[in-house]
C-alpha cells in the first residue's frame, strides 16, 4: 500500500486546518454585512412588494410591532375595537439588508418615497392605527439618521402642497411574525391588485414628463394603468389582453403619463382598467379581472343598452331578417368576428342562405367557438359561445347542407372584415 510521507501528512494537514478557517471567516464575513430595519407604511402586503424589488434587500417578513396587551395577531388588529386602540400593533415590514449594497439612508428614502407620510392613521382606503407610518430602529444613530431624512423629506413635500408627516420614529421594542399567508402576499393571491399610495415626490427630483394622449381623447378608448414590476398587470396581460383583438384601441399607461385624461377613479391601484369616451372615464375597474369579467364590462361599454348586449350575455335572440342580417348576408369574401374580441369566428366561404332570416353557416373557424347544452325554453339544443369572449353566438343544428351542420348565429353580436385571410 501507498504511504504518504510526513512532509505530505504535513501539509494537507495544514491545507484542511487553516482552509477551514478561511472559510469560516469567509461565511462569516458574508453576513457580517447583514442589517434589518422594520418599516410600518401602510398595508403590510404592498410595502413587502416595494421593498422585495429594492436592490440590496435579501429578505422581507411581514408582522406586527409597536403594540401591547393585545394578541398581535390579524383577527385581533383588525377589529372594531382596536381600530383606532393607541396601544394597537402596527403592520410591518422587517427588512433584512446588505449593508454593503445599500445603505440605511438610501432604505429610509425608498420607506418614504413609496407612500404618503402626511396621512395619520391610515393609508389610502385603509384607515386605522394599523395601518400609521412607522420607523423603528435598534440604535440611537439610527434614530437621528431618520428624522434627518424625514426632515429633507418635508422640505420637499411642503413645495409640492403636502401638509406635515406624521411618521414615528422609535427604537423596536418587538415584532412579530405575521402568519404565512401573508408572506409574499401578491404570488399567493393572483386576482388582486397592486397598491401604491407615494405623494410622487422624490428626494431625486426626476424629469418632468409628458405623454402624448391625443389619441385617447377622441371616440371610446380603453386605458390600462400599470405599474413597473406589478405582478397583477402582468397576469392581466397574459390571461386577457394579449389575446384582444377588439375594434376598441387598448393603451397602456403609468400614474405619471396620464395627461389630459379626465379620471375620476384614483390612480393609486394597478392594474385600473379604464373606458374612456371623449377621454373621459365612463367606467372603470380597479384590479384584476378575469376574461369573462373583462368581457362583460367591455360589453356594457361598447354596446350599451341594445339587442347586441342581451344576446351577448342574455342568451337572446335578433329577430328575424334584422338590419344586421340584411347587411352581412350578401357581403364580398371575408370573416366575420367576435363584435367584443375581434376574433374571427366564421368565414363567408362557409356561409349559405337557410331562408331562416339569421346567418347561417357550416363550419365555424377552427378552435374559436364553444359549445354547450342549452335546455332552455324546454327544448334541447347546442349552444355556440366565442371562445375568445365567452359571448352567446346562437346554436347548432343537424340540418345544414349535404349533411353538414347549420351553425345560426345572430348577427348583431358579429363585425365583418373584407378579405381577411382565414
Amino acid at each position: 500500500m501507498y504511504k504518504l510521507s510526513n512532509y505530505l501528512k504535513i501539509k494537507i494537514f495544514i491545507l484542511f486546518f487553516f482552509g477551514s478557517q478561511i472559510y469560516s471567516f469567509n461565511e462569516q464575513n458574508s453576513t457580517y454585512h447583514l442589517k434589518t430595519i422594520i418599516f410600518g407604511a401602510g398595508c403590510f402586503w404592498s410595502v413587502e412588494k416595494k421593498f422585495q424589488e429594492t436592490y440590496g434587500v435579501v429578505d422581507v417578513k411581514s408582522g406586527y410591532a409597536d403594540g401591547k396587551n393585545i394578541e398581535p395577531s390579524y383577527k385581533e388588529i383588525i377589529k372594531r375595537k382596536n381600530r383606532f386602540n393607541p396601544n394597537n400593533y402596527a403592520e410591518v415590514v422587517k427588512v433584512t439588508y446588505n449593508s454593503n449594497k445599500i445603505n440605511l439612508e438610501s432604505l429610509i428614502k425608498v420607506f418614504f418615497e413609496i407612500h404618503d407620510p402626511t396621512q395619520l392613521n391610515r393609508q389610502g382606503n385603509d384607515i386605522g392605527v394599523q395601518y400609521r407610518s412607522l420607523i423603528l430602529t435598534s440604535t440611537e444613530e439610527e434614530i437621528f439618521l431618520a428624522n434627518k431624512i424625514k426632515d429633507q423629506y418635508q422640505n420637499l413635500l411642503i413645495k409640492e402642497g403636502y401638509g406635515l408627516i406624521k411618521t414615528d420614529i422609535k427604537n423596536l421594542t418587538n415584532f412579530y411574525l405575521a402568519e404565512n399567508y401573508h408572506q409574499d402576499y401578491l404570488e399567493k393571491n393572483p386576482n388582486g391588485y397592486c397598491p401604491d399610495y407615494s405623494t410622487g415626490v422624490f428626494f431625486s427630483k426626476k424629469p418632468e414628463k409628458f405623454t402624448d394622449n391625443e389619441d385617447l381623447v377622441t371616440g371610446k378608448k380603453i386605458l390600462i394603468l400599470e405599474a413597473d414590476g406589478c405582478p397583477y398587470c402582468y397576469k392581466l396581460r397574459q390571461d386577457v389582453l394579449n389575446n384582444y383583438q377588439g375594434s376598441l384601441e387598448l393603451s397602456f399607461r403609468k400614474s405619471d403619463e396620464l395627461n389630459e385624461l379626465e379620471l375620476k377613479t384614483p390612480t393609486w391601484a394597478t392594474p385600473t382598467i379604464y373606458f374612456l369616451e371623449n377621454g373621459k372615464e365612463v367606467w372603470s375597474h380597479q384590479g384584476y379581472l378575469s376574461n369573462e369579467n373583462f368581457y362583460k364590462s367591455l360589453g356594457k361599454f361598447k354596446l350599451g343598452k341594445t339587442e347586441a348586449y342581451d344576446v351577448a350575455f342574455n342568451q337572446g335572440t335578433d329577430p328575424t331578417y334584422c338590419k344586421e342580417y340584411e347587411l352581412f348576408k350578401n357581403t364580398p369574401d371575408g370573416v366575420f368576428i367576435d363584435k367584443l374580441s375581434g376574433a374571427p369566428l366564421f368565414s363567408t366561404k362557409h356561409r349559405f342562405n337557410s331562408k331562416t332570416g339569421w346567418l347561417s353557416f357550416t363550419e365555424a373557424i377552427k378552435d374559436s367557438v364553444t359549445e354547450h347544452m342549452d335546455y332552455s325554453y324546454g327544448m334541447v339544443r347546442i349552444e355556440i359561445r366565442s371562445k375568445s369572449s365567452g359571448i352567446h353566438l346562437g346554436h347548432v343544428f343537424n340540418d345544414g347542407p349535404n349533411g353538414k351542420p347549420r351553425y345560426c348565429i345572430n348577427a348583431t353580436v358579429l363585425e365583418f372584415v373584407p378579405n381577411l385571410d382565414t
